[in-house]
């Protein structure tokens, strides 16, 4: 054969040969999601039989080796490698009854490291915080609460979300109530600036004036839904009263009917304890030092189950690893899995993973990271990088249209300096890129809430980020070019500031949490 023809007929063979393979896996993976998908078993098993994953808490361990023994039984490798330590603690039953002037059982919970009632309940009054001047009659007032239940929050003018009263007002009634709601939250925030403490101070100031215990509530602005975050007493709970129930307390407290209110809180302490984040690993064959990686934060809040944040995309990822280890076991670079610790008090696992491992960091083909909500994704952006357009067309182009013709994509797009883990990454100047899904209300009615709980998640929209993430993930382990880190020149422009986005600097891992 004559010289010059054998290279083009080697690269048009070598190119068809490739193509072949890419389309068998890619038609195999999306075969075995759509026909032998374990979404269902996965997400039962972690947000059914383990529940929440608070960190620090006995069902955070449980889930990293749950996680681990997954793997396992797929073949994957994978351990728990500790990156530091936090306050251990334990939820236990909450049960809150009003006893006068009727009986009555309310709906509400402990905060996260609420302080336990000690095995017998409480049985006090409640009282409502006054409006405040300043703070010397905050300080005058302050004895009152002595032996009593404190009400911190505002009473909210109605338990009707915005777009009911949209739906079903006239417009000036629904404008007239805006006003009012608008009004009414900036007065009660007006009256607690003037106590001169801030939120925290404010509860651990009633609890040194002898109070009982606290009792907030922060609704969500839907109907049945709040947000449970962590207590800020250190001696007596603090519990989180349902806006319905808040309103009927407060109410009885300000008309002079005095109510009384028996509470039980369990909880225990388990001092300080060691926590993980749960990384497993497909080995790759040609390129065994260059990586590419599937992220999503394993911990949550812990007043439902965490299905959406972040049950969704950690099962997600390990969907995404069981079907590349079924069908692409032999990767040309690293695959690996990062299921974070404490991303919500502060993105710590992952920013300790990236302090712990230059080497990876350094080498990152890509990452991509998943975790707002159970939703398709619909957004991909450039998180600032120059080259990402080239990379991301490229692998974006081997995904079935009715997935990739859903999503937007903006490059060189906007560095994340926040907000999920993917942020750890582009701070290090690696590739970090988040996949980010529709809404299906997440921040009103399961992102940090009490009704974030299995029967939200959707799981034929997790499906199809299951196809995503691994076509992504065989597509950029593939990729005859290793990724470039360079930094887009021509970033946007904040809106807030008025001037061109500057690249975030990295942040320490907070080591030592809750203590």
């Amino acid at each position: 054969m004559n010289k010059k023809l054998l290279l083009p007929t080697l690269l048009l063979f070598t190119s068809s040969f490739a193509f072949a393979q890419d389309k068998k896996i890619i038609d195999n993976i999306v075969k075995e999601v759509n026909e032998n998908s374990q979404l269902e078993k996965l997400a039962h098993e972690l947000l059914d039989v383990v529940g929440p994953r608070l960190v620090g808490s006995p069902q955070m361990k449980q889930a990293n080796d749950w996680a681990v023994k997954k793997y396992s039984d797929w073949g994957i490798s994978a351990k728990n490698q500790e990156w530091g330590k936090w306050r251990g603690w334990e939820r236990g039953v909450t049960h809150i009854d009003l006893v006068s002037p009727r009986l009555r059982t309310l709906e509400g919970t402990q905060l996260a490291w609420s302080p336990s009632t000690n095995g017998k309940p409480i049985n006090a009054e409640a009282i409502v915080l006054p409006a405040i001047t300043d703070s010397v009659s905050f300080q005058k007032w302050l004895p009152n609460v002595k032996g009593k239940l404190v009400l911190i929050s505002m009473n909210q003018i109605s338990g009707r979300p915005e777009k009911n009263w949209e739906e079903f007002a006239t417009k000036d009634l629904f404008e007239k109530y805006k006003k009012e709601k608008a009004e009414a939250a900036k007065a009660w925030a007006e009256g607690i600036a003037k106590t001169g403490l801030n939120a925290k101070n404010l509860a651990l100031a009633i609890e040194n004036a002898g109070a009982a215990g606290i009792i907030i509530n922060n609704w969500s602005q839907g109907f049945g839904v709040d947000k449970i975050f962590g207590a800020n007493t250190t001696k007596i709970p603090t519990v989180d009263l349902s806006v319905e129930d808040y309103g009927l307390v407060y109410r009885l407290a300000v008309n002079g009917n005095k109510p009384v209110l028996k509470i039980e809180a369990e909880s225990k302490e388990h001092g300080v304890v060691p926590t993980f984040n749960t990384i497993a690993e497909i080995k790759g064959k040609q390129k065994p030092k260059e990586y590419v990686m599937l992220s999503a934060h394993f911990d949550s809040w812990d007043g439902a189950s965490g299905a959406t944040d972040n049950g969704s995309g950690t099962i997600m990822m390990m969907e995404a690893m069981r079907i590349l280890k079924k069908f692409y076991p032999n990767p040309k670079r690293t695959i690996l899995v990062g299921h974070w610790g404490s991303e919500e008090q502060g993105l710590n696992g992952s920013r300790a993973f990236v302090e712990d491992n230059p080497e990876i960091v350094k080498n990152l083909q890509a990452l991509f990271n998943q975790d707002n909500g159970t939703g398709r994704v619909v957004n991909i952006g450039g998180q600032g990088f120059a080259k990402s357009k080239d990379y991301i067309t490229r692998w974006l182009a081997a995904v079935p249209d009715t997935i990739k013709n859903q999503i937007k994509t903006s490059f060189p797009g906007m560095p994340g300096a926040g907000g999920s883990d993917f942020a750890s990454f582009v701070a290090a100047g690696a590739l970090g890129y988040s996949l980010s899904s529709t809404s299906w209300d997440y921040g009103t009615y399961t992102w940090h809430t009490n009704r974030d709980s299995y029967d939200k998640l959707v799981f034929d929209e997790i499906r199809s980020n299951v196809i995503l993430a691994a076509i992504m993930v065989y597509m950029a382990c593939e990729d005859p070019e290793k990724t470039s880190t360079e930094k887009a020149t021509d970033l946007p422009v904040n809106e807030r500031t008025g001037k061109p986005v500057t690249w975030p600097e990295p942040r320490k891992a907070t080591r030592e949490g809750g203590l």
